[in-house]
């Protein structure tokens, strides 16, 4: 079965889109390729049972099993050696990277407290963006009662756009909230 955003996306964003842009091929339209999330586990006293734990939480909201991630090289400043497991990490694609999306953006983000939209500055200046998430329990697969210890991550969208406002628009089209200029109070 095709996942809702999925045929949004291929019935409005992408017509708009290569409207908007003035594009000629519909290869040049700008989709997102993969999402990319990352828990680090960091400073944890029990650092293996740490990373187990946010294995399950991040398998259970992406239903896709994590691959744990590996210190590249050793930061005495940090207490950090190479080889030390950091955290945890999954890539998405395709069907699930739609599925995800879809319940990221209608049901775990409206249920942020105080939500106002999420941030406009988080674009890396090749079309990708990154969005924190600082709580697990936002998401409606997590049960509340067996939550062990608080973890965030970071959720990254990996997209075809070569530029920022390209890829924003990408984003705006999808649904993604992003957050309202401030007025000027004069």
């Amino acid at each position: 079965m095709v996942p809702n955003l999925l045929k949004d996306y291929n019935e409005k964003v992408a017509p708009a889109l290569k409207e908007k842009l003035g594009l000629s091929n519909v290869n040049e339209i700008p989709r997102i390729e993969k999402l990319v999330i990352n828990c680090c586990v960091g400073r944890e006293a029990e650092r293996k049972q740490a990373v187990e734990d946010a294995a399950t939480e991040l398998a259970r909201i992406t239903g896709q099993r994590p691959v744990v991630t590996l210190a590249k090289k050793s930061v005495s400043n940090f207490k950090l050696r190479e080889g030390e497991v950091l955290g945890v990490k999954v890539t998405l694609r395709g069907r699930r990277m739609f599925e995800f999306l879809e319940r990221l953006i209608k049901t775990a983000i409206p249920k942020i407290r105080d939500f106002r939209g999420v941030p406009v500055k988080s674009f890396d200046g090749h079309g990708n963006y990154t969005l924190g998430v600082s709580d697990q329990t936002i998401f409606p697969e997590v049960e509340l009662d067996k939550v062990k210890r608080n973890l965030g991550f970071d959720i990254t969208f990996v997209t075809t756009a070569t530029t920022d406002a390209a890829a924003r628009m990408l984003l705006e089209e999808t649904g993604m909230p992003f957050r309202k200029p401030q007025e000027q109070a004069g």
